[in-house]
Order: C-alpha cells, then structure tokens, then sequence
C-alpha cells in the first residue's frame, strides 16, 4: 500500500519520524514523505525515501492563500493517490485533513502532538484565532483517526466536540531510542541545567530566566544554558537581542541549535522544561533516558513523563519563583538527582522506547485495514 506523511518541516520527520516509516516500509509499503525543504531532506533522501517538497507557510493567516495551500495539497494527494495519509503537526492535520477528504483519500490518520500557542494564549487576538481553529478541527477530524499523546489534550477535545471517543487513540509520544540516549555518570564541577526546546515565551523561557537570576543572587553555585533556536515564524518567538542581551548579563548560555542532543544531556545535571503545555515533550524523555532528574511545569504533556518526586519535580506554571524554589531543591542534592535519574531511566525503558511507540502506532494502522507484508 502507498502511505504518505506529511509535516510542516523535514526535521520532523526526520527526527521524530524516521522509526515508523522505516517499519512501515520493512513491512513492504511503498512510503512517500512530504515536507517543506530543509536540510533534513537531503537525510531522508539518503534512507531510501521518496520525498516531496510541498512548500508551507507555517505562520501564515491569509485566507485566500490558506484556501490555494489546501488547493495544491489536493492537488498533490490526487495525483500520488495514497491508500493512507498521516499527518503531523497543526497545520498538516487541518490542511491534511481537507484535502485528503477532498481528493477521496479514505483512510486518514492525525497525531496531535501538541496544541499549540492559540490553545495556551491568553490575549483577544488568540481567542479569535481560538474559535477558527476549533471549527477548522471539528471539520477537519471528522471520520479520521486521531492519535494523541496524553490523556488531558483527548479529554479537551472531546469536550469540546472536536472528536468521538470511538475514533481517538493514545500513544504516549513518538518513541527514544534507548541504545542511543543511555544513563551517563553526572560531570564534576559546578552542576549545569538546560532548557532544550525551540526558544519560545510558552516554553517557559522567560519563567528559566528568571529562576536563574534569582539562584543568582542567592549565591547557589549553578550554571544555566538555553539548548535550541529562535523561531522567527512563531509568534511567540524569543527575539534574538533578547538572547544577546541575557548572555551579556551572564545569567544564562546560550547554546543555540545542537545536533547531538545525548551529548547535551550528559554535560548536564538537570534537564528543566517550564513549559505551558505539551503534547509529551522528547526532549524530557531523552533526558530521563540519559539518567537525568528533571524539572518541568505540571501541565499536560510534562506531567506524562515526570511524576512528581519520583524521577523529577513538578512546579506551578508560569512560575519563576517556584521554578527557583524545585531547581535550589535538586541543585544541592546529587544523591536526589541521581536517585530521580535511575527511576527515570526505568520508566522509559518501560513505556516510552520508539520500538514500543512504533509497534503502538502499526496496531492503529492494520486498525484501518493495513495488512503485514502489504505489497509495495
């Protein structure tokens, strides 16, 4: 059977991805991945896969070019004729969605994995969007197969009227590889703590900062790096002079996008995302892979992988102070970190390995009617 996958970046794909269109293709299909360009195509192109540019304006509002993006999508799944279609990330379910339907594709599957900035916003702008959004997935998802990754964002939906119990599944993430991301003994020296995620206000950077001035000044010996990059195209994108003027302070480094992330979270003591929702967030679940304590708001998505003094700690959203108060407690206890460390190690091998997340995701698939050893 021919099954596309379409996302708003390559990396995605690549780096969230790759597992299950490899099964799916091991298991005979013919796979077919679409993507705006980025330099992840060229990877994706060196796995064996076919790729497909399919250019998307991730910020764009504009009706009348939002209506011509689901035109051509249209277009293109008429012309490749796929007998299913998954889709990743807000844009790619909604627009997906539409012209799967249009083009008669049957078998439709969405995974959301994360709500976004209009479901977490609070100003007149995101409520406005609020209520186009919730009217593009009430049609959009209708007779589809919706995928989520916690249990808070699929209780929100249904209450909202957006989905049918009968059509949702939950699968908790899209998987680590755990030959990969392994336990590391903590380095020596001043202990570090990083914030890896795309640098945005709703990822709790503001919340980090202000935690690490206020450990700062209270003298605890601490160092504290952003991990990832600005993005420009998301309104709630960390400006870069603001990045500047903070490293200027010396109140926190500012590692910028890095490749290898295991590496990261083996110079690191703590691994802290303050973030105000998640679908389930990798880069906690690598980190607890690593064998690190973790730190992050108790919100859905974060709360899915860090149980409260267990393998980590939860605190107040959008909470500066109470994010300096849970970081002091971990900082000056290495017997707590590496005890938290262990237990999260354990409850990834567990629960969250991409072999898991992967086989998960196929039983949703021969739901629909994929056989094993389909013929390509």
């Amino acid at each position: 059977m021919k099954i596309l996958l379409f996302a708003n970046t390559d990396w995605y794909l690549f780096n969230f991805r790759l597992s299950l269109a490899q099964a799916l293709r091991a298991d005979g299909n013919n796979i077919v991945l679409v993507s705006p360009s980025g330099k992840y195509s060229a990877r994706l192109l060196a796995a064996g896969f076919r790729w497909i540019e399919f250019p998307l304006s991730r910020r764009g509002t504009n009706p009348l070019f939002e209506i011509m993006t689901v035109a051509r999508l249209r277009g293109l799944y008429r012309q490749e004729k796929p007998d299913f279609v998954h889709h990743f990330t807000i844009k790619c379910v909604l627009y997906g969605s539409l012209a799967a339907r249009l083009a008669g594709v049957k078998r439709i599957i969405n995974a959301i994995t994360g709500l976004g900035y209009v479901f977490i916003g609070t100003n007149q702008r995101t409520n406005r969007l609020l209520f186009m959004v919730k009217s593009l997935y009430r049609l959009a998802l209708r007779s589809t197969r919706v995928i989520f990754q916690n249990v808070d964002d699929r209780a929100l939906f249904l209450e909202m009227g957006l989905v049918s119990p009968a059509q949702t599944s939950l699968i908790e993430g899209s998987g680590v590889d755990t030959q990969r991301f392994i336990p590391v003994p903590e380095p020596e020296g001043i202990p570090l703590v990083v914030l890896p995620a795309r640098l945005l206000w709703d990822k709790g950077v503001g919340e980090f900062v202000e935690a690490a001035r206020l450990l700062r000044a209270e003298g605890i010996p601490a160092r504290f790096a952003l991990v990832g990059d600005t993005d420009p195209d998301n309104p709630a994108g960390v400006p870069e002079q603001r990045l500047h003027d903070w490293q200027a302070e010396g109140v926190v480094e500012c590692l910028g996008w890095q490749e290898d992330m295991s590496s990261i979270y083996g110079r690191a003591n703590i691994v802290c995302l303050p973030s105000y929702r998640e679908g389930l967030p990798r880069t906690l679940v690598e980190a607890a892979a690593c064998g690190r304590a973790l730190v992050a708001s108790d919100v859905p998505g974060c709360r899915g992988i860090v149980h409260n003094a267990e393998n980590g700690l939860l605190v107040k959203v959008r909470d500066g102070q109470a994010l300096a108060a849970a970081l002091k407690t971990v900082l000056l206890d290495p017997a707590l970190r590496q005890e938290m460390g262990k237990r999260g190690r354990a409850m990834v091998e567990a629960g969250f390995s991409v072999e898991k997340v992967v086989s998960e995701t196929l039983q949703v698939y021969r739901g629909l009617g994929l056989t094993q050893g389909a013929p390509a």
